[in-house]
């Protein structure tokens, strides 16, 4: 057979056996009925996805705060590509990852966490949990249990994904966060009033100064409380939580205080301080290993 005969075949087969490329879409919108508005997300949908009718565990991605939005994962971490790579070489299993918008509005003037105001006024955490999760099971082929279901978080998505995973353990296989923004009390205190603003306005409560920052919901937000209020047989055996944190990270001191307290409370979780700072080279370089825990905490949703 001639040699371009033979490349021409060999390339044929190539293209026939190999999955179709991953599908990126950056603007998608969900109902909620809880918000009384659409919520957008952007999804990815492995290799394979548009040619095969199996269903496949769903990855929720917390993007940060301040600017943060969900086309970060894409744009900034590159997370479509590192994906691509890790299912294509086999190192994890096919997953479908979603980033919600976290953002309260247009001004993005005041950061939401993922959670629920103070007041109630906007419920985002009800939200996500009661609309946006079974919208998106619903919309795309998922296995559709706790089981198959993992967030990963940065910064400000990170703490959320820590403070659901401990707030509904029933309900996530696992988390990981990095450089999760938990602050101490002292950081609290100090922030100045336009900060606290537009951090904390809406979680804690409007125009709060010194001690009266240290609310009821701040209290609920600790470690201790949240560990205390958890099925904490969910993690004995399995370490659903991961951790990665920058040594010079401004948050380092109350994530490893929340590490030491889960390692009191014996629920196992994996933590780890690498190199680095709160910054996209430092969650980029960290996005491969928080993936691959993903799939370690995943592996039953496959029927394993």
């Amino acid at each position: 057979m001639p040699v371009k005969t033979l490349i021409a075949v060999m390339t044929a087969l190539f293209l026939t056996a190999a999955p179709s490329r991953a599908d990126v879409r950056m603007q998608n919108v969900l109902p909620s009925s809880t918000l009384d508005r659409p919520v957008a997300y952007s999804v990815y949908l492995p290799p394979g996805y548009q040619d095969q009718g199996r269903e496949y565990p769903v990855l929720y991605l917390l993007h940060g705060g301040g600017t943060g939005q969900p086309s970060d994962w894409f744009t900034l971490a590159g997370i479509d590509q590192t994906l691509d790579r890790l299912i294509l070489a086999g190192r994890i299993r096919p997953l479908i990852a979603v980033a919600p918008d976290g953002r309260r509005d247009a001004e993005k003037a005041v950061a939401t966490y993922f959670l629920d105001d103070a007041d109630d006024k906007q419920q985002w955490q009800r939200m996500f949990m009661q609309d946006f999760i079974p919208g998106i099971e619903s919309r795309y082929r998922t296995l559709a249990s706790p089981d198959t279901r993992a967030i990963l978080g940065i910064s400000m998505g990170g703490m959320a994904a820590t403070v659901y995973q401990l707030r509904h353990p029933d309900q996530f296989a696992g988390i990981a966060a990095l450089s999760a923004s938990f602050r101490t009390d002292k950081q609290l205190l100090e922030l100045s009033d336009q900060a606290y603003a537009a951090r904390f306005g809406t979680v804690l409560g409007p125009d709060l100064s010194g001690a009266d920052r240290l609310t009821d919901e701040w209290e609920l937000l600790r470690p201790q409380s949240m560990i205390a209020a958890t099925d904490a047989s969910r993690f004995a055996r399995v370490p659903r939580m991961y951790f990665d944190i920058g040594a010079d990270d401004p948050f380092l001191e109350a994530t490893t205080d929340l590490h030491l307290i889960l390692r009191e409370a014996k629920l196992r979780h994996r933590f780890k301080v690498s190199e680095g700072n709160h910054d996209w080279p430092f969650w980029r370089a960290a996005l491969e290993d928080a993936l691959i825990h993903i799939d370690a905490v995943l592996t039953r949703g496959y029927g394993e």
